[in-house]
């Protein structure tokens, strides 16, 4: 199974919802990160993407990540990730340490949105508040791979707007530790172009999966 080099230049849209949790429940993260406290609770963003037409792979994803400090820098950790996409899944473990897993997504793109990943969680989204004029973010993540932990950029852009979110992780599957928890800010990037990981050296071709 091949996959694109990076950058990956991708687009569609996105809906994040930010959790404050308490020490106990936040996931592990990598020897070398430690998560960002507010007294005993740390800071968990959840995320569907809609990855579309124009990007450089279409697959829709669900992902969980920890706000981290490497040293005095903020950074993202991804702890928990599923895409419906082989190649997706392979080039985001190979490239930058991200540890992707397969599902099966169901997307009902009406509004208000409703996504699923079976098994795992599903959600229902609408926007609020719409914000004038585009809207930029750049920001990098931090992950475990060859030994030691990897910083990888990310930029996107895109129309942002406030949203509500109701989500329902079954209490049984990875994301159980959210159930019974409600986000205390949630939002959407719509028509967002990405900007994923570096320029590959000069020759590099696409990975190859075993």
């Amino acid at each position: 199974m091949s996959y694109p080099p990076q950058p990956w230049r991708l687009c569609g849209e996105l809906s994040v919802s930010l959790w404050r949790l308490p020490k106990r429940l936040l996931p592990a993260v990598p020897a070398g990160l430690s998560p960002v406290l507010l007294g005993n609770a740390g800071i968990v963003g959840t995320a569907w993407v809609l990855y579309r037409a124009g990007s450089v792979l279409e697959y829709n994803e669900l992902l969980a990540a920890v706000l981290v400090r490497r040293g005095l820098r903020f950074r993202a950790c991804v702890t928990h990730i599923w895409v419906d996409s082989e190649a997706s899944r392979q080039g985001g473990r190979e490239l930058w340490g991200i540890p992707k897993e397969r599902a099966a997504f169901e997307v009902a793109a009406v509004e208000p949105l409703r996504i699923e990943a079976r098994g795992i969680a599903s959600a229902t989204v609408a926007d609020r508040l719409t914000l004038p004029k585009e809207w930029s973010l750049g920001y990098r993540i931090a992950q475990s791979m060859a030994g030691g932990v990897v910083e990888s950029r990310v930029r996107v852009r895109g129309r942002a707007a406030v949203r509500t979110a109701s989500w329902h992780p079954d209490p049984h599957g990875p994301l159980g530790w959210l159930h019974g928890r409600r986000p205390f800010l949630s939002a959407a990037m719509h028509d967002f172009t990405m900007r994923f990981g570096a320029e590959s050296p000069a020759g590099a071709g696409s990975g190859e999966g075993s």
